[in-house]
């Protein structure tokens, strides 16, 4: 697929929420047909440690990320990423308001980080934070909450890449757990 094809769900009518994942199966394969990945800032020296595996978690199953971040060595994060498309193509998500989350977690704040075709470095994401209370809770984000972070573009939802629930910035043990994601169309 030619990386600036762009992926549409045309199947969605406008009312419809795009479900990215609620975990049924037994592998990291998305709804979407693309694969979780866990990575940590060892790709660039770091030390922080992740382990992303399904799980079930009060009776729901979930994706968790555990693991500790740590700042050595210019390190500071752990995540599990998405594609949101495959072979690097681009997902159009005008016809919703932002991203629908069902998660558990530790009490900790996270990140949720969205990467677009306009992002080329690495270190480049829309970001938005959240916190991940000890017990089973719906959040949702609205695009407009996303800041650019060392990028000047403006989130352009019509070419999303790639989102990432992380752990970041300061030393701790992460524990989140995500029972569902999607895309929603009305209410914040």
């Amino acid at each position: 697929m030619n990386p600036d094809q762009e992926i549409k769900h045309p199947h969605v009518g406008p009312s419809a929420n795009l479900l990215l994942d609620d975990f049924c199966g037994d592998d990291l394969v998305s709804a979407l047909g693309t694969r979780w990945r866990g990575f940590s800032d060892r790709v660039m020296g770091g030390i922080s440690r992740e382990n992303v595996v399904p799980a079930e978690i009060d009776g729901r199953r979930c994706l968790r990320l555990t693991g500790e971040v740590r700042l050595d060595n210019d390190g500071g994060f752990i995540q599990m990423g998405l594609d949101l498309a495959p072979d690097d193509a681009t997902l159009d998500a005008s016809a919703y308001r932002g991203l629908s989350l069902e998660i558990r977690g530790n009490g900790e704040h996270y990140g949720l980080h969205l990467r677009t075709a306009d992002c080329v470095r690495p270190w480049q994401s829309y970001r938005a934070g959240f916190v991940a209370e000890p017990h089973w809770r719906e959040i949702k984000v609205p695009f407009h909450a996303f800041a650019p972070h060392r990028l000047t573009a403006p989130l352009d939802i019509r070419r999303l890449r790639r989102l990432g629930l992380v752990a970041i910035g300061r030393p701790f043990e992460a524990d989140l757990a995500v029972a569902r994601l999607a895309l929603f169309v009305s209410g914040e």
